[in-house]
């Protein structure tokens, strides 16, 4: 039996121009989480988006991000970053060091606000889910001609992923 080193700058990259994933820790290696290193490029917003089954776990390397991970009083469908919880909470901006943790069924989001990259470290339980949705995802990015909308939002079912609020990315 052996572990399993993966050094600076190696995994399995992926890359469009909306965003960045490098695969750190596959189901190949691991029963339990899948791990992914993500450059979040200045416009990048996720949306905000819950998962039925899987939990996440975010840590952030570089820069800052707009957050938030909780259930709002009111799910709106343009812009998570009005929400707030009935306990008071609200997206917050978190920099270098921050720990987000989502549970299942938890609406959560991260969106780049800020002039230049972010880096975060991301974990996905259980794996092989968000390798495998990260794979057909940037092929469609990558995929010639207008952004099908449609292939994502298709996509994203299979995944369990439901979208509350759109993805948007700087053009």
């Amino acid at each position: 039996m052996t572990g399993l080193l993966v050094p600076p700058g190696h995994g399995r990259n992926l890359r469009s121009a909306v965003q960045e994933v490098t695969f750190k820790v596959t189901g190949e290696h691991s029963n339990v989480a899948s791990c992914f290193e993500v450059v979040v490029p200045p416009g990048f917003d996720v949306g905000a988006h819950v998962h039925t089954h899987s939990e996440e776990f975010f840590y952030i390397l570089d820069g800052e991000l707009e957050v938030m991970a909780f259930e709002p009083r009111v799910r709106t469908s343009t812009d998570w970053r009005t929400w707030h919880s009935a306990d008071g909470r609200r997206p917050v901006t978190a920099g270098e060091g921050t720990v987000i943790v989502v549970p299942p069924g938890c609406p959560h989001a991260f969106a780049n606000r800020s002039g230049t990259p972010a880096r975060m470290f991301f974990q996905a339980s259980p794996p092989p889910d968000h390798e495998r949705y990260f794979e057909e995802l940037f092929a469609i990015l990558n995929s010639p001609g207008p952004l099908d909308h449609e292939a994502i939002a298709d996509l994203r079912i299979r995944y369990d992923i439901e979208q509350l609020t759109p993805m948007r990315h700087a053009t």
